[in-house]
Order: C-alpha cells, then sequence, then structure tokens
C-alpha cells in the first residue's frame, strides 16, 4: 500500500514537471504541445470502435474530452512512475531517470501519435523533427521529474 501511494506521488510530481516543461516550451520556445483534449477525444472515441483516426484534428468535438484528456495524461505519468519503480525502486538516479523518461517515448511514437493520426513518431506532422525533438525534451522532463520527486518523497 505504502508503495502504490509514493508511486502516485511520484507520478503525479513527474507530470506536474514534465507540464512545466510544456508551459515553457509554449510560452518562451513559442512552440506548441500536445492539447491532452485530443488523447480525450481519441479515447472517447474508442467505444464506436474508432481506433486510428485520419487525423484527430477532423473528429468533432466530443463533451469531456478536456477533462478526461487531462485524467488520462496524469494517469499514464502515474502508471509509468510505478512501472519505473517497480523495476528500480524508489532510490533517485538521475542517469536512469533520464533513461526511463526517454524509453516513455515508446508509447507516443508507436502507439498515440499513430492512432491520432500523426504517424509513427509524428511523422504526418508539418515539421517530424521538430515534434521529435519536443516530444524527447518533454519525456526527459517527466525523467527528471521522477528523479526529483524520489528526492523529495
Amino acid at each position: 500500500m505504502w508503495l502504490g501511494l509514493k508511486a502516485i506521488a511520484i507520478g503525479i510530481i513527474a507530470t506536474v514537471v514534465m507540464d512545466m516543461w510544456s508551459v515553457f516550451q509554449s510560452k518562451v520556445l513559442k512552440i506548441p504541445s500536445l492539447n491532452y483534449a485530443l488523447v480525450g477525444r481519441w479515447f472517447l472515441s474508442l467505444p464506436s470502435g474508432k481506433w486510428q483516426h485520419n487525423t484527430i484534428l477532423q473528429t468533432p468535438t466530443l463533451k469531456g474530452e478536456r477533462m478526461l484528456g487531462w485524467l488520462l495524461h496524469y494517469a499514464i505519468g502515474g502508471v509509468f512512475a510505478a512501472i519505473y519503480i517497480l523495476g528500480v525502486g524508489v532510490q533517485a538516479q538521475l542517469e536512469l531517470a533520464l533513461l526511463f523518461g526517454m524509453v516513455t517515448l515508446v508509447f507516443p511514437f508507436f502507439f498515440l501519435q499513430p492512432c491520432l493520426g500523426f504517424g509513427v513518431a509524428a511523422s504526418k506532422v508539418p515539421h517530424p523533427s521538430r515534434a521529435r525533438l519536443m516530444s524527447l525534451c518533454t519525456h526527459l522532463s517527466y525523467g527528471f521529474g521522477l528523479y526529483l520527486a524520489m528526492r523529495l518523497i
């Protein structure tokens, strides 16, 4: 039980750090980050059998998509934190946390982005290299968040 509560707290903190990076990316670098409403829209489309979209941007807005997208974002952050803790424990190790952050890129590159219609590793967006670099930075910030959270807890 205690480990589960630690995983939730670590996942929330790591995801907050990731979101802080996204705000910096958007406000300072002027590069928009993922709109989590799109993740909610994708998830809400699943019951109708729609797994993959031409692009999710062409799919009509669905009620509750923004809130659900943010809930999924934090839930996924928590699940990834639990996986990390099960694999390496709760010792704060910067190199392992950053490496794990990079490993989590498998999920958006090979699952979520193709499902949203953006292609494998954002291959169908206007600037794929920039999108990949921003995804890498975002997931590295999540890894740093894991490290920071473990130092704090």
